[in-house]
């Protein structure tokens, strides 16, 4: 896990702000995955009931989810919060949140009998809860450094394969639009080749919702070597990728199923993470951005409605 991440989710004084009570459940669904089982017995159980372990202490909740005081201040931290006393804070704010009707949401499971707009409903919901969760707990700072970063940039590669890779193209023509400089790459090999060339003030950004895919975590590796400022966007900020991003930005997903992968559900989040970045180099930019979107515009527009030859 790199420093910055460290310093996001392990509250060092000064550095991370603790997440408000309402993100708790976001972080809870986002970060379990990723904890050791005795943590996310911890996380299951504050979030399962917040004002039943409110009332605990770090020994009374230890004892309830079968493990050690230690491990409950870990998972404290890991969920964003300096110590248990914050937690207990965020656990009580949470609870009359949820007494005063607003009751967290509910998933289900798509199943092969349902009805189609049975299908429709359930997938609407979990994108809604997909992009609620990954906008709770995207780290505002590390955002607004990614967007300097790529107004400064003197060319920004994007690395992705399988469903990332459409994302990555996504931001790569997004960029390229605003007139920057950017390319998308879904091969490895030239993907590393094209790292090579990168030096101090590019950009390198790798998707990777498992953190884990070679592919993608090779070249961001060899940018990182070389200088680039590089971008980690996963779904897992304790993977090996993070390990090589000056900065992460981390997306939530719905949960996996049979019927639909995580490959599926990841890309609505960060669907959401690249929007965030374009708009933010957009408006940093808007001068020249604001023309190139025009021209752009113009150039499709005239593309598909070709004037008559005389």
């Amino acid at each position: 896990m790199s420093s910055k991440l460290k310093e996001t989710f392990y509250g060092v004084p000064g550095v991370a702000t603790p997440p408000a009570p309402a993100a708790l459940m976001a972080k809870v669904r986002t970060l379990a995955p990723s904890m050791t089982r005795s943590m996310q017995r911890v996380a299951e159980t504050v979030a399962a009931d917040p004002a039943g372990c409110a009332a605990l202490t770090v020994t009374g909740l230890a004892e309830r989810t079968g493990t050690s005081e230690a491990t409950v201040v870990r998972a404290s931290r890991l969920l964003g919060y300096p110590g248990y006393r914050d937690l207990r804070l965020a656990l009580a704010a949470l609870a009359a949140h949820q007494a005063a009707g607003h009751a967290p949401a509910v998933t289900a499971d798509i199943t092969v009998d349902d009805p189609i707009a049975d299908v429709v409903a359930k997938l609407a919901q979990e994108e809604q809860q997909c992009l609620a969760d990954t906008a709770a707990t995207l780290d505002t700072g590390q955002l607004d450094a990614a967007v300097a970063a790529l107004v400064a940039a003197r060319r920004t590669d994007v690395y992705g394969v399988g469903a990332s890779s459409l994302v990555g193209q996504d931001l790569a023509q997004k960029l390229l639009r605003i007139g920057l400089i950017a390319h998308a790459h879904t091969d490895p090999h030239l993907a590393v080749t094209n790292a090579v060339q990168l030096r101090p003030g590019d950009v390198a950004i790798a998707i990777t919702h498992s953190g884990r895919t070679t592919d993608v975590i090779e070249p961001l590796r060899t940018a990182f070597d070389r200088g680039a400022t590089t971008v980690a966007i996963t779904g897992h900020p304790d993977g090996e990728v993070t390990q090589y991003a000056d900065l992460v930005l981390t997306t939530s997903t719905a949960r996996e199923s049979e019927l639909r992968p995580a490959a599926m559900s990841s890309r609505t989040s960060q669907l959401l993470v690249v929007d965030c970045l374009f708009i933010g180099v957009a408006q940093h930019t808007y001068e020249t951005a604001a023309p190139a979107l025009s021209a752009s515009y113009e150039a499709l527009a005239h593309r598909h409605n070709p004037r008559p030859a005389r």
